[in-house]
């Protein structure tokens, strides 16, 4: 992605057309929503058969969405509500502290034969070892202890350290796909950090953090703790 971002709020318009399908736009299975999400917000940006995806997005809402993208959305078929985007350009320097939010792909590359391996996300990982029929009592603390680790090792490559941090919402998604079957596992990360290197975390947020990134992971939403 370029310097110049925009922090976009957008929502699936309630009135006619959009209204009429809304049902087909916003099914109740969250596999086939995730698909058919990532296919209506790449209308807003995709002006050629050479486009390549160039934003983040996260659905805060069902229909509700926000969006960073290095150019501004086009709704050139009125499918939606587009507030004025807002340009995101924080000038952020070691030591300021943020809440955020985070909703992420966490993955693992598991090591087979003293080689790097498939890619596994972290909550199997980390009960895979125990016996089936221990493994659904140890999900959620697996889903602590891993994610906190998770993301304090990107605080260590991305120039930020997590001083609060709570993690829920583990949901396995399967979207659709043409060729292999998708397993997307997601987390969802909620806390205050603290800058480390401002340049390279706001090389960060503007890359995304994670995996999955098409199917609405690794945008970081934040906000100024007041002092």
């Amino acid at each position: 992605m370029s310097s110049a971002h925009y922090l976009s709020r957008v929502r699936l318009r309630k009135d006619a057309p959009a209204a009429a399908l809304a049902e087909v736009f916003l099914p109740e299975d969250i596999n086939q929503r995730v698909t058919i999400a990532h296919k209506l917000l790449w209308t807003l940006f995709s002006d050629g058969p050479s486009r390549r995806r160039d934003f983040l997005w996260r659905e805060a809402d069902k229909g509700l969405f926000y969006i960073l993208s290095v150019r501004p959305p086009h709704d050139a078929h009125a499918l939606f509500d587009l507030e004025p985007p807002k340009e995101f350009a924080p000038a952020l320097a070691s030591g300021d502290r943020l809440q955020f939010s985070l909703r992420a792909n966490p993955t693992v590359a598991r090591k087979t034969d003293a080689k790097r391996g498939k890619r596994s996300d972290i909550v199997m990982n980390a009960i895979k070892p125990l016996p089936p029929e221990s493994r659904a009592g140890a999900r959620a603390a697996a889903m602590q202890e891993a994610g906190m680790a998770w993301l304090r090792r990107q605080g260590e490559l991305h120039g930020f350290a997590v001083e609060t941090l709570r993690v829920d919402g583990y949901r396995v998604l399967r979207p659709p796909h043409r060729q292999a079957p998708m397993r997307i596992a997601t987390l969802d990360f909620d806390g205050t950090l603290r800058v480390t290197d401002g340049a390279a975390f706001v090389r960060a947020l503007t890359a995304g953090l994670g995996r999955a990134k098409a199917y609405g992971c690794g945008l970081m939403l934040i906000r100024r703790l007041v002092r």
